[in-house]
């Protein structure tokens, strides 16, 4: 059973009700990221995110995780490109509690100077990470190279200088434009009393006045560009991306299979031609990503120093038999089956139910339905694949990142 309710100032709520169970995952949803930040705003969406764990108006940073602990209850979050999320999963006797606190860590943080300070320097080490995790670098830089440094192309985390200069009257002011109530979406998902999960909803998330987020216009023209950064690291990584669907577009369950086939299983061409024929590769995959207005495909391999021209022409043939249509009806079935069992999958788990039910109404502002989805799933057919291939690895418009013992960039 499905539930949905928008509160009169505008939050919506939706609830999957999954009996059986014993436990209920609850979230609420900001469409907000790293895409809408200004230069001066980069990074502050994730360091909101870490701040709302630090003290409410009556509680301490300890005391959000003690209480949630003394209940058996998990509680995150989470920062992407377009949507924050924070979360929280319980028992279901103790459902009525975890959302206390989690509405209490989402609408009374303070945002403590001190905390605040402390923070900076957590976020930095963060920083300091992702830098010293070369397959997380070499997936930003492409990133970078493809959108540029501003929307989808910013890094989540920020730069060092702007965290470090985060003040309260900055969060402030980013909030007051994007935690707004016609932005936000509360989901629960799993064994919750709708009667209670609407109760709950109205009581805490009522009081957010009815305002509308302030959008900022940033214009999506994927480059053609490739980079490089040398680090003194026994492999090579790479990537590559090409321009790829949208978020609704009418090929994006054709497209799905597609990268089935190319990169995004062990049975996978990539992995099979990569890593178990040739051994040049330990981790070798694909994925697409979907946002609203663009998309990308993106091929990511790490390679063995030694081994890397011969493993860029080993990705780059892969490609190119994609991109002849070169593909077995044996692997097309196999990609439906995959793409359908993952939402198969996902019915089983509230932490799941929850994002996605979320998910669906914050982008398109209708409720998720499964049997639509694998009815969509079962509709493709070999021609939509084919006609997949045809709109994507536009060469002309690729990008690439690579990143270790190396000062020469990919050619493209």
């Amino acid at each position: 059973m499905v539930h949905y309710k928008t509160l009169k100032n505008g939050i919506r709520l939706v609830v999957k009700r999954m009996e059986g169970l014993m436990s209920v995952s609850m979230g609420v949803l900001v469409g907000t990221g790293a895409y809408v930040e200004s230069d001066k705003e980069d990074g502050i969406s994730h360091f909101i995110e870490h701040m709302m764990f630090k003290g409410t108006k009556t509680r301490s940073a300890f005391a959000i995780s003690n209480e949630m602990d003394r209940i058996g209850a998990q509680m995150n979050a989470f920062t992407g490109k377009d949507l924050t999320c924070y979360y929280a999963k319980s028992t279901t006797e103790n459902a009525e509690k975890a959302f206390e606190i989690l509405a209490d860590l989402f609408l009374n943080s303070t945002f403590p100077h001190d905390e605040m300070t402390r923070e900076k320097g957590v976020i930095i080490e963060e920083i300091n990470m992702n830098e010293d995790t070369p397959d997380d670098l070499c997936l930003d830089l492409l990133g970078e190279a493809y959108y540029g440094r501003d929307g989808y192309g910013r890094n989540i985390l920020g730069p060092r200088e702007n965290v470090s200069g985060f003040t309260r009257a900055d969060v402030e002011a980013y909030m007051s434009n994007r935690y707004t109530a016609d932005n936000i979406v509360i989901s629960m998902a799993g064994n919750i009393d709708i009667t209670l999960a609407e109760k709950l909803t109205e009581k805490y998330f009522s009081c957010v006045p009815a305002s509308a987020k302030q959008e900022r216009a940033v214009e999506v023209v994927p480059k053609h560009n490739s980079v490089v950064r040398y680090k003194d690291i026994e492999q090579i990584h790479l990537a590559i991306g090409y321009p790829s669907v949208k978020r609704y577009d009418r090929l994006y369950d054709a497209t799905m299979v597609m990268n089935s086939v190319l990169g995004g299983s062990m049975s996978s061409r990539l992995f099979q031609t990569v890593r178990e024929k040739l051994g040049l590769a330990y981790t070798v995959y694909s994925y697409t990503t979907a946002y609203s207005d663009t998309g990308m495909l993106v091929v990511y391999a790490g390679v063995n120093a030694d081994n890397y021209m011969k493993s860029v022409d080993a990705v780059y043939k892969c490609i190119e038999d994609i991109k002849r249509k070169d593909i077995t009806r044996e692997e097309f079935e196999r990609g439906k089956e995959q793409l359908k069992s993952s939402s198969i999958f996902a019915q089983e788990s509230t932490s799941s139910q929850m994002l996605l039910y979320g998910k669906e109404l914050m982008y398109s502002g209708k409720l998720y339905d499964f049997e639509d989805r694998i009815a969509r799933v079962n509709a493709v057919t070999m021609d939509d694949v084919f006609e997949a291939v045809e709109c994507s690895f536009d060469s002309s418009r690729m990008a690439a990142a690579v990143v270790g013992k190396t000062d020469k960039p990919l050619k493209i």
